[in-house]
């Protein structure tokens, strides 16, 4: 596994992936494999509460394998996002890469509330 060289990039691709949380599971958003030869570059991260009247508490985790596994660590942990209003986890002032064989997840403290929205660009050598 080796972190692609995003110097002599051949090909950038803007993607935006959406998960409702139905479970109080953790939920992998974005998942790089390991050896695919891509480093994605996370601009943002939106978690939305749908719920009309009640707060829910969010946990997002870059972990250490990718599809969830590995240790998990945390860039927002237990953090309400209140009644109908949204949180920004992550925007460009603040992103990240996700090298191979890591993974962002996100785990709600109540289902069906909270809306995942991350912006990435998948980055290939």
């Amino acid at each position: 596994m080796a972190a692609p060289n995003i110097v002599g990039v051949t090909t950038i691709v803007g993607v935006t992936t959406m998960v409702s949380l139905s479970s109080t599971s953790p939920t992998v958003i974005v998942s790089n494999a390991a050896n695919s030869d891509y480093v994605y570059k996370l601009n943002s991260i939106i978690v939305a509460n749908v719920n009309g009247t009640s707060s829910a508490d969010i946990n997002i985790s870059l972990n250490n394998a990718a599809a969830g596994g590995g240790t998990a660590f945390k860039l927002a942990h237990t953090v309400a996002v209140a009644a109908d209003s949204t949180l920004v986890v992550l925007d460009k002032a603040t992103s990240i890469y996700l090298e191979e064989n890591r993974s962002i997840v996100a785990t709600a403290s109540a289902s069906n509330y909270l809306d995942v929205i991350c912006s990435y660009e998948t980055i290939i050598d």
